[in-house]
């Protein structure tokens, strides 16, 4: 199985930063070759032209290696392939084969065109040309590296990792998807999981305030001006570190849902499809929030751990699961985070009644509501520094604070157990 290592490229000369730019338009041009051949094929309805007429189009015409040529061929040919699926079974779409000029596009080079040496990687740029020399020690089992531009230039390195060969047990589970708590997982054995998304959200929030006033500075300037461009720098510089911030987060949330699931040996995992209610219009504010819930990307990474972890995962709506009692089945729209029903009674937090109606519609059981459940945060949160006082053998060999789980019983209430 692979996965993706992100390394950022800090600290760039000049003249290292223009080849990587160059790289980039090179395989633009890569790309609208391929583009103006297939829509030259289409326009007079003739063959498309595929692999063979494609490579041999772009052969020894651009300052690239030859296998990065190669390499944008087959992502052009895999961009048809998905589109005219798209068409077939999804014709409201209306998707378009390419039909765009690229200024930029990412540059590949497989495995067998990189090299090492000195605790750098050797990039080739092609007969009579200078190879790319980046300050990048590759990981053990790296396969191709991939240059792409995300607000600074990144080395994304696929690298094989070890998965494991049989499943945790044969138990099933359930998520609920959502913005102020991330996660909430429900096993069919009465195990429950609430994961917060509380300082993602708080993140997100601290971006739009700053934006909003580094967007009232900047609009008392010209545009164009040396401070107009000094703010714009300011909220870029903003923007990619809490996007930074924003994707830690998120990885560690989804890593606690994937070991929750090891530990109480789940073999099935459904991962319920939220899309409903963001289509909702409820006002700007409101709005605004759900524009900035990504929970595609969470559906992905627990699609992607989850198959690390041989456990089969698949997702699909979760229409109507968080209005339903999971006891005598009203239906209620609920007003706060706790689900009272007003029918016979029941009481239950409001994302682990949604979690626990899944199970109906993923597996044909009605799974049993659990009567206790661990709250989680996706990472700890920033602590001050320590007191001069503290006695150093309060920390365990690692030199970290004991970490606070909160087991919430629904009987009893919450209670702190240190980890």
């Amino acid at each position: 199985m692979n996965t993706v290592k992100i390394y950022r490229l800090h600290s760039l000369s000049p003249t290292q930063f223009r080849r990587l730019r160059d790289a980039q338009m090179e395989a633009a041009q890569v790309w609208n070759c391929c583009m103006e051949l297939h829509k030259a094929a289409r326009l007079e309805r003739s063959r498309w032209p595929g692999r063979n007429a494609l490579q041999t189009a772009t052969k020894a015409r651009f300052a690239l290696h030859s296998q990065s040529i190669q390499m944008v061929v087959h992502a052009f040919l895999a961009n048809i392939e998905t589109t005219k699926l798209l068409r077939q079974t999804h014709p409201h779409m209306k998707m378009r084969y390419p039909y765009k000029t690229k200024r930029y596009y990412p540059v590949s080079w497989p495995t067998q065109a990189i090299s090492e040496e000195n605790g750098r990687v050797v990039l080739p740029m092609g007969r009579g040309r200078a190879a790319l020399v980046l300050p990048v020690a590759l990981p053990e089992k790296s396969k191709s590296v991939t240059l792409v531009w995300n607000s600074g230039f990144e080395l994304h390195v696929c690298v094989e990792v070890q998965q494991e060969e049989n499943a945790p047990g044969h138990g099933q589970a359930t998520v609920d998807l959502g913005e102020i708590h991330l996660a909430a997982v429900t096993t069919n054995t009465g195990q429950a999981l609430i994961v917060t998304g509380r300082g993602i959200r708080s993140l997100k929030r601290q971006r739009h305030k700053h934006l909003g006033q580094l967007t009232k500075k900047q609009s008392r300037c010209k545009k164009h001006s040396r401070r107009w461009k000094k703010l714009q720098r300011a909220k870029n510089k903003q923007c990619r570190r809490l996007a930074r911030r924003i994707r830690d987060m998120r990885h560690k949330a989804t890593r606690q849902v994937i070991d929750f699931c090891v530990d109480h040996q789940v073999g099935s995992l459904f991962i319920g499809n939220p899309h409903g209610v963001r289509s909702r219009d409820h006002g700007r504010h409101h709005n605004q929030r759900m524009t900035g819930w990504e929970y595609g990307r969470d559906i992905d990474y627990l699609t992607h751990k989850s198959q690390q972890a041989h456990i089969l995962s698949f997702t699909g709506s979760e229409r109507g699961t968080s209005s339903q009692c999971p006891r005598c089945g009203h239906k209620h729209k609920p007003k706060n985070r706790q689900w009272h029903c007003q029918h016979c009674g029941f009481t239950g937090h409001r994302d682990l009644v949604g979690s626990v109606n899944m199970h109906k519609l993923a597996f044909g059981e009605q799974g049993e509501f659990p009567r206790s459940f661990t709250y989680r945060r996706p990472s700890p949160s920033r602590k001050s520094r320590s007191r001069a006082d503290t006695s150093p053998c309060c920390l365990d060999e690692s030199h970290e604070q004991p970490r606070l789980v909160e087991m919430v019983s629904l009987e009893t209430g919450p209670s702190w157990d240190v980890v």
